[in-house]
């Protein structure tokens, strides 16, 4: 059973900008080991991270550290999640995360499916 799909497009260059402009904010949105990814990945890991949100209805409170994006060994994306995104997907009823990331032609883009 589906519990939740979301879905983000975060345009790089913009992203980029915002992040030039304001350096506190990728402490705050990403984990160190997030933090050190290319500028693609990092606008693909937001959307991940907005796309998430999105899924789950999007509850206040949600910890940007609390849905962490990590690369599997073959490269496929997963999401660590913990604490008050963790806590939001068990009482939406989701057992499984699935997670797809792309990014060409200046966009990022990031599917999210819940599974009960």
């Amino acid at each position: 059973m589906i519990v939740g799909v979301g879905v983000d497009v975060v345009d790089v260059a913009r992203f980029v900008e915002t992040l030039a402009r304001t350096p506190a904010l990728r402490a705050r949105l990403f984990t160190p080991a997030e933090a050190e990814f290319a500028d693609q990945s990092l606008a693909a890991r937001f959307a991940a991270k907005e796309a998430i949100a999105k899924a789950l209805g999007a509850p206040p409170g949600l910890g940007w550290h609390d849905a962490e994006v990590v690369k599997e060994e073959s490269g496929r994306p997963r999401f660590v999640i913990r604490g008050t995104v963790e806590a939001a997907c068990t009482a939406a009823g989701g057992k499984h995360v699935h997670l797809s990331l792309s990014h060409d032609g200046g966009l990022a883009t990031a599917y999210v499916v819940i599974e009960g």
